[in-house]
């Protein structure tokens, strides 16, 4: 659990936005933030974001929900979204878990995520689903 990157105390109720502002979402981060991690599957490597995941109920879109587009690939399962005006990716709904949705660290507001320091890498190219 972290509960402060940097100089920003990670609030229960957390603001994150796209870059260009006109995607506004709010976190439920009671505990902070939770299990950062990179994954190396083929988009999350193109992307390079830094995520933790929050329970389906733990984001709530403020502002924007016109602006969010939404992008699935290869099983379909995961749904990735992004600001179709900065094309930054926000969050998403999880594949390996379809009940949390997985969300940009560096969209919460205050936070680099570069002050983390070294986040673990996931497996993505061998997912867990692909397992079975």
């Amino acid at each position: 659990m972290i509960k402060k990157v940097g100089k920003t105390t990670i609030l229960p109720k957390h603001q994150a936005s796209c870059h260009c502002g006109n995607v506004v979402l709010e976190l439920t981060l009671p505990n902070g933030i939770v299990n950062p991690r990179r994954c190396d599957c083929s988009i999350c490597r193109r992307k390079g974001a830094i995520v933790g995941s929050v329970e389906l109920s733990g984001i709530r879109i403020v502002q924007g929900e016109e602006f969010l587009t939404l992008y699935q690939f290869n099983t379909h399962t995961a749904k990735h979204y992004f600001c179709s005006v900065c094309g930054i990716y926000t969050h998403h709904q999880r594949r390996s878990n379809p009940n949390e949705y997985g969300y940009n660290i560096g969209c919460l507001d205050g936070v680099n995520p570069f002050d983390l320091g070294d986040v673990v890498t996931n497996d993505g190219v061998n997912h867990p689903a692909d397992r079975i």
